[in-house]
Formats: structure tokens, sequence, C-alpha cells
């Protein structure tokens, strides 16, 4: 465990705390993430596949949408003071896929129309999401960062030698499915926005957790002089 008392506005940048600056990114990304949706207009291009319409909307996924909140920010907090290097390449994964796609979201901005104007039943699931809806725009969807983020979760928990047995692996990868499931459940997402998302993840997984490893174990090996 990290004793972060002894964390001063001097020794940030040692090797002990270091890693802190790593969170530098999240004030960035949220800043521009909120210049996207709210300062700039673009012309967006919405995102339908003919497989949303066989997927019905279920308020009741409303509670793993939002139970993402505490999925990533719980791992960020348990790596912090209990893994550091896993919470390294938790944020390595995190600033390649959101940079990545932020950068998509500029290129080609997206959005999507799937969200019901109207509700089949009326309840206290139906009111969060009408919540939901009323304060998440409907732009900038593809590929899902509710999916991404999901996944850098139950990535980071196989670093995690506490998360390594099967009670902890049920339940990252059950939390991760409903998260993902959520998105188009909702009517948040469509399906094409959770298999872009899946890519992104592929295409930076190896440069986050397998990559930063290997490097250390070449600087670690033994010249052998013969």
């Amino acid at each position: 465990m990290v004793d972060y008392r002894k964390l001063r506005p001097g020794n940030i940048a040692s090797p002990e705390f270091q890693h802190l600056l790593l969170l530098i990114y999240w004030p960035l990304y949220g800043l521009t993430f909120l210049l996207l949706e709210r300062g700039l207009t673009l012309t967006y291009h919405p995102v339908e596949s003919p497989l949303d319409a066989k997927i019905p909307f279920c308020e009741y996924f409303v509670f793993p949408y939002y139970f993402w909140f505490v999925f990533l920010v719980g791992i960020h907090v348990y790596t912090l003071f209990f893994d550091v290097p896993a919470f390294k390449k938790l944020m390595y994964f995190i600033m390649i896929t959101y940079t990545l796609t932020t950068v998509i979201y500029i290129v080609y901005p997206t959005s999507q129309e799937l969200r019901p104007t109207e509700f089949e039943r009326d309840n206290f699931c139906v009111d969060i999401v009408k919540g939901l809806y009323a304060f998440d725009t409907n732009t900038n969807v593809c590929p899902s960062l509710h999916v991404i983020g999901s996944f850098a979760v139950l990535f980071t928990s196989w670093q995690c030698g506490r998360f390594k047995n099967l009670r902890w692996q049920l339940f990252f990868i059950t939390s991760t499915v409903l998260i993902s499931a959520s998105t188009v459940y909702l009517k948040q997402h469509s399906i094409i926005d959770v298999w872009a998302a899946l890519i992104v993840c592929a295409a930076a997984f190896p440069f986050a957790y397998l990559l930063p490893g290997r490097k250390r174990g070449a600087k670690r090996s033994p010249v052998k002089i013969t």
C-alpha cells in the first residue's frame, strides 16, 4: 500500500509518487469532451444498425449503466493505493483509447436517434432514464466510452493479484457485459458503437498492458558477457 501521507508538492515527481501525474489527463480530457459536447457546432452523422430495432428498450438497465461510474472510479482508487503498476497500465489504456476516441469524434462526428419518444411503462426507472436523456446529449456516440471504460476496468483486474480468483473475475466480467449491454437497451448507443469500442479496446490493449511490462523486463535482463 502506498503511503500518501508522505506526499508533498515538492516530491510529487519522485519515483514514489510520479504516477499521480497521470491523473492530470482526466481534467484535460474532461475539458476537451465538454468543448466537443457543448462548445462546437459540428455536422453529425447518425449511427444505426438494423439490429438496433430488434433490441427492446429496457429501463431496468439504468442500474448497470450508472454503476459504470462506481466501476471506473473504484478501480482507480484501488490501484492507486494497492497496485501502482496496475494503475499505470490502466491510465495508459485510458489515455490511448479516450484520446483516439476523441480524435474519431472530431474527424467523424456521430449521433443517434434511437431514444424512444414514448414509454410503454411509467415507473421510477423510466423517470431516471428521462433525466439521463435530458442531461446527456445524443452526440459523440461512436465508439462508446461506456464500453471502453468498462473493459478498462476488466483488463486492469487481470493485472491485480487480488482479483485473479474466479469469484472476482465473475464479478468483473458480468459487470462489464451488463454495462455494455445497458448502452443499447437504454437506447444510448447503437450496437455499432459497441463494436467500434471493442475494436478500439483490442487495438490499445497490447500498447497499454503488454508492451510496458516487456520493456521493464528487458531493462532488468542481465547482459551476458562471453
